[in-house]
């Protein structure tokens, strides 16, 4: 029962931390599943993935009802993640949970440095006759009260990312909304308020496809989910409060050397295991 209550904590902790530095609790989940409580690798991505999907449902919905979440783009690109999930999850079962905890180091680090550079904001004008009019991957979005208008670019290599980005979720039962952030702001060029709500919309469902591959296996445990899941949504939900009123800079760059640390860890750990 004390084990319970101290993940329980922890998962409050890694909701708060996650919700506020952008990172999501996912990224924290894991290495506290793993290294604090011993818990086998994909056990962890099993609650992990859990986790995932009940704090993109809760954000997910006000991003819509305020007008920032494009749901066209967001159901297109989402043909991409979720098939990549569903690669990711089945690739998993395939590896040994050393090689996926080397991976999933390399993709954490990856996502801080993503997470802490600068993010660009576009707003690019619909072209006639291009492949993002014909599939309608533009849109609006009010900003101080005005509606601006945006349109997507460079759709193809967008997608493909977004590929990679739903094989890492469903690989290391992350959102990877630093990898989807990236595929849209980066290649895209859409609006960031428009690339991060969509964002947060697609993750849910990407984890939903290749969580339901873990729990076919076995590797979604309820006496793990179930804290794990509660603690989570409440840390995100006092996150999402707070956010506003703190300063997160400071506690980003923390955060960051606290997340590269557990990373080069997990990293030396599963090199050290795989070569036993």
């Amino acid at each position: 029962m004390s084990e319970i209550i101290v993940l329980f904590l922890g998962a409050i902790s890694a909701g708060l931390l996650g919700s506020l530095t952008g990172l999501g609790g996912g990224v924290i989940i894991i290495p506290l599943l793993t290294l604090g409580f011993g818990v086998p690798m994909h056990y962890a991505i099993g609650a992990s993935l859990i986790s995932v999907i009940g704090t993109s449902s809760g954000a997910a919905v006000a991003f819509v009802k305020e007008g920032f979440t494009n749901m066209r783009i967001g159901m297109f690109l989402e043909i991409a993640t979720t098939a990549g999930a569903i690669i990711g999850a089945l690739v998993s079962g395939m590896l040994n949970p050393n090689t996926i905890g080397i991976i999933f180091a390399s993709i954490l680090l990856l996502t801080v440095i993503l997470n802490l550079k600068g993010k660009p904001d576009h707003q690019e004008p619909l072209i006639k006759g291009s492949l993002e009019e014909r599939l309608k991957l533009h849109g609006t979005f009010p900003d101080k009260g005005i509606l601006k208008s945006y349109s997507a670019r460079n759709t193809v290599p967008g997608f493909l990312m977004m590929m990679f980005a739903g094989a890492m979720s469903g690989l290391l039962g992350i959102g990877s909304g630093a990898l989807k952030v990236l595929a849209m702001d980066n290649m895209m060029k859409l609006p960031f308020k428009v690339s991060t709500t969509t964002s947060n919309f697609m993750i849910g469902v990407t984890a939903v496809a290749s969580a339901l591959i873990y729990f076919q296996r076995g590797e979604i445990i309820p006496v793990i989910v179930a804290p794990v899941l509660i603690g989570v949504v409440i840390g995100s939900f006092i996150g999402s409060k707070t956010l506003m009123v703190s300063k997160t800079k400071k506690l980003k760059v923390f955060f960051a050397i606290v997340i590269t640390i557990l990373s080069i860890y997990m990293m030396y750990n599963g090199i050290n295991k795989s070569f036993r």
